[in-house]
């Protein structure tokens, strides 16, 4: 009998005991091609240059409190970060994971307005069908309806405007720089419609996850969400915490729409697993309002700048740029979307295949043609997690992809470090994972 808490009480998880390179390996010795644990492993489970950073510094020093020491692996992680950083962002404030890369960037950006005398901005505009973490601020921005449901009492008054989504989203007749154009101008309707003085910050994902399985924006979407955030003297808050360190083919997702936040949110691949580590970056402009005014950024966690968190992740960013991974992650994501594209392109229910890099979603259809998504009671996602399990394949899936409760969608994100005969792999064992669960044409 165990006594963890698990996500899922009614189901009865096998025990990791190794890994090696793409896959897991449980206590039965059975493998696992490790395809979907949310965005998290993009250097495998066995790189030894960042074990030994582990061990190295954990030998060294394992944690001093931020609020009286920094330490030599945060320091150097922040000068790399921003050395490959877009735009002036130019301080990275070290977390636990992606909710709380959020969670300060929220806070962050309502002290900037009041360190500069402008208290009366405080909302914050986000997308519908987004998902920022599970804390309750970035549940707040976040907009799918499923995850925020019960929690509605508890959260943070947020508006929200239709995503880029260009799959349900564009009209017959529309160009897709049209549609790009029209939604972001929601952005500006909605502004207007709350009052210019009032809004704070916009917030999205550069290539929307879990929520609707790697959607990228149409090229000129992001360029218009900047010019109006620039008009409005709204700050731009991009969420990476998914889609960056590499995953979509950059180090930074955004440098694909060639726009810069004022702050980003990263995660996830920042670590590869190897601890847990977020980090919020923000512009010199933002820093230097703290710095002048109060000279205290009012929030803080224990764990702030961990030292053994930081090594890891500094050995993590190093690999990532030494050997050039998000260009490998890149190429080898075109390899897996034309895989993707051969093996289902033509299938009866599959009606979308996207993504950018090694970030791919399949969207599941009752019907091709019309985009009909399947009755949200069949629980297909669940069904097709299952099977693939059984399979040896994890990957991700999920419902709820159109509107919190309908459509259903799969997400993959192998590690950058994936090969050709794996891809193969992957494509066979997702194939008879959908066999088991669609129905037949």
């Amino acid at each position: 009998m165990s006594h963890v808490f698990p996500r899922h009480t009614k189901t009865i998880l096998p025990t990791a005991v190794g890994g090696d390179g793409c896959y897991l390996i449980d206590a039965e010795g059975k493998r696992y091609l490790d395809c979907g644990d949310a965005a998290v492993s993009c250097l495998g489970h066995s790189d030894q240059t960042v074990i030994a950073a582990v061990q190295d510094q954990v030998a060294k020093v394992a944690f001093a409190h931020s609020g009286f020491m920094t330490s030599e692996p945060a320091e150097a992680l922040a000068d790399l970060l921003v050395a490959h950083a877009p735009g002036t962002l130019d301080r990275v404030y070290f977390v636990s994971g992606g909710s709380e890369a959020v969670e300060s960037a929220i806070k962050l950006a309502r002290q900037y307005f009041v360190e500069i005398g402008q208290p009366k901005r405080q909302h914050v505009i986000a997308r519908k069908q987004s998902y920022h973490g599970n804390t309750l601020g970035a549940l707040s921005a976040g907009g799918n309806q499923w995850r925020r449901a019960q929690f509605g009492p508890l959260l943070v008054d947020m508006s929200h405007i239709a995503p880029c989504y260009e799959y349900i989203g564009r009209a017959d007749g529309e160009s897709s720089f049209d549609y790009g154009q029209r939604v972001a101008n929601e952005l500006e309707a909605e502004i207007l419609r709350i009052g210019p003085e009032k809004v704070m910050a916009f917030m999205a994902e550069p290539v929307v996850g879990a929520t609707l399985g790697a959607v990228p924006a149409v090229d000129g979407y992001f360029a218009r969400i900047r010019e109006i955030c620039d008009q409005y003297g709204v700050l731009l808050i991009l969420d990476e915490v998914m889609c960056g360190m590499g995953r979509t083919g950059h180090l930074f997702a955004c440098a694909h729409d060639r726009v810069t936040p004022d702050i980003l949110c990263i995660a996830k691949g920042l670590g590869a697993g190897y601890q847990p580590i977020g980090a919020m970056m923000c512009t010199d402009k933002i820093y230097a309002a703290i710095e002048n005014g109060t000279g205290f950024f009012q929030h803080g966690h224990t764990y702030l700048g961990h030292p053994v968190a930081t090594a890891a992740a500094l050995a993590v960013v190093q690999e990532l740029t030494g050997r050039d991974l998000p260009a490998r992650a890149g190429v080898m994501g075109d390899k897996l979307h034309a895989a993707l594209e051969t093996a289902f392109g033509q299938h009866p229910h599959i009606g979308d295949v996207r993504g950018r890099g090694l970030f791919r979603g399949v969207e599941i259809v009752a019907d091709r043609e019309s985009k009909t998504p399947f009755a949200p009671e069949l629980g297909l996602a669940g069904k097709i997690k299952k099977a693939a399990f059984a399979e040896g394949l994890i990957c991700y899936p999920m419902s709820g992809t159109r509107d919190g409760k309908h459509g259903d969608h799969i997400l993959l994100a192998p590690p950058f470090i994936v090969e050709e005969g794996q891809i193969e792999e992957l494509i066979d064992k997702l194939s008879c994972a959908l066999a088991m669960v669609l129905p037949k044409a």
